[in-house]
């Protein structure tokens, strides 16, 4: 998914707008989350959100993207990204990385989130919060005057520190009224290097972490991207602009673990 090769910055009434339709994807994975449950099939979960998205006075931002065919990019355990909802179930114990996109009033929102389906085990657990700790560290580095390698080996530290591998070959992005801007955004890197960040730059920060080692590969359906080890993969993805004195995170998760804890407690009443 290439960015286009100009960076545009962003004035503050078109960074409202990119922060509703970032609102917009966190409700919409709230709603999905809803129903994320052993036994349910991915492409149940890609018409929740497309139904959800559509009720809204918006447009999926993936579908009929490059020919994508979904509203949601699910990927299931070794599965990275992009992957195409199906009549897979999900079983206890998997994880499953989510990502969201929509168009709304001209601009996109874009997050992703990686779940627990019932019990995961320890190590599983780990993945998923140590790529979740390395996007808010890269978030961290996301300041005004510093450079984009900054965010990069922010994220590459924390997660090689703690034993897992950054993918190599997919990045995060500038994102606004196109789904994909300049600049790419690698998820390794050195400080210092790289496009200088200024206010106004909205981008697309997105860790993907591999429990193995960081090689992937392009499944024959041309869009599902797993790892070369078929160990399990985790992603978790925010919207930012930057500021004056630190970055503004546009996009959230609170909806969507809301809607995880109130799954919990019912399971726990049943």
């Amino acid at each position: 998914m290439p960015a286009s090769q100009k960076i545009y910055y962003k004035t503050d009434e078109e960074i409202e707008l990119i922060r509703h339709s970032c609102l917009l994807v966190g409700l919409a994975h709230a709603e999905v989350a809803k129903y994320l449950k052993p036994g349910v099939n991915t492409m149940t979960l890609d018409k929740i959100a497309e139904e959800f998205i559509c009720d809204h006075n918006a447009t999926p931002a993936f579908k009929g993207y490059q020919n994508f065919p979904a509203t949601l990019c699910i990927s299931i355990n070794e599965q990275v990204v992009h992957g195409i909802p199906g009549k897979v179930e999900l079983k206890c114990g998997d994880i499953v990385s989510i990502d969201c996109g929509v168009k709304c009033n001209g601009f996109f929102g874009d997050s992703a989130y990686t779940y627990c389906v019932g019990e995961v085990d320890e190590q599983r657990r780990k993945l998923l919060l140590v790529t979740r700790a390395s996007l808010y560290k890269g978030i961290e580095q996301a300041l005004n005057g510093a450079r984009l390698g900054d965010i990069s080996f922010a994220i590459q530290q924390h997660v090689e520190s703690n034993g897992f591998s950054v993918v190599r070959e997919l990045v995060g992005h500038g994102i606004g009224r196109q789904l994909h801007e300049a600049p790419e955004v690698p998820n390794y890197g050195k400080r210092g290097h790289g496009v200088k960040l200024l206010d106004g730059l909205v981008l697309a920060i997105e860790p993907m972490v591999n429990m193995g080692k960081r090689q992937v590969k392009h499944l024959s359906d041309g869009w599902t991207v797993v790892t070369l080890d078929n160990k399990p993969s985790a992603h978790f993805e925010h919207t930012i602009v930057i500021r004056k004195k630190e970055a503004e995170i546009l996009s959230t998760f609170a909806f969507i673990e809301e809607s995880v804890k109130n799954n919990a407690e019912l399971g726990e009443l049943n």
